[in-house]
């Protein structure tokens, strides 16, 4: 059944496997557009440019930034600019494919006024928060004091899970993602998304 196409924003805090999630989600709806962010951040080992994040210099940056080529863009965490091309979503939807992306709070907030109705917020949620320390501290790529940091800064973000339509705890990855995929089928169902030209006699 076709529908009008939507924007699928989810966020959550660092740590709660949101990445290996969406990777879980692009595979059971390869239909979906992934948004990729572009970053003025470094590439962490294994991350290849255009498909994780577009990596890009402070200066490219700013001139998209100038140029208005982004949705939306942030500077956050360790002073480094995020933000989604503008390009490259709005030529997906126009051509009838849903949107997913990944975003924080802001991000969301942004796209939530540019676009109403035709966006859908999840959040995902850990576990527990003990769950979500031991998963960051088993990463192995902050010292301590910047995990301190995530930590402070997730509960932070757990707390603007409210603002959110949709909560799905990460408490397995399958579970999650099929969590995930069941929403965005509902809402591809919503009688003032779905295409359906009644013929008269």
């Amino acid at each position: 059944m076709r529908h009008r196409p939507f924007l699928i924003v989810i966020s959550a805090p660092s740590g709660a496997g949101k990445t290996t999630v969406l990777n879980e989600v692009k595979k059971l709806c390869p239909d979906l557009f992934y948004s990729v962010s572009a970053t003025t951040r470094s590439p962490r080992p294994n991350e290849i440019d255009g498909v994780d994040y577009i990596f890009v210099s402070r200066e490219k940056f700013e001139e998209m930034i100038e140029k208005e080529e982004l949705l939306e863009w942030a500077r956050v965490f360790g002073g480094e600019y995020y933000g989604t091309p503008k390009k490259p979503v709005l030529k997906a939807l126009e051509s009838g494919r849903d949107v997913i992306m990944d975003l924080d709070i802001q991000g969301k907030e942004t796209l939530e006024e540019k676009f109403g109705k035709e966006m859908i917020s999840i959040f995902l949620l850990p576990p527990s928060f003990e769950e979500l320390r031991r998963r960051l501290s088993g990463r192995n790529t902050e010292s301590e004091e910047e995990l301190k940091e995530r930590l402070s800064r997730a509960k932070v973000e757990l707390a603007w899970a409210d603002k959110y339509q949709y909560w799905v705890v990460s408490s397995s990855v399958d579970e999650a993602a099929r969590s995930i995929t069941s929403i965005i089928e509902a809402e591809r169902m919503k009688k003032e998304r779905v295409i359906y030209p009644l013929d008269s006699d």
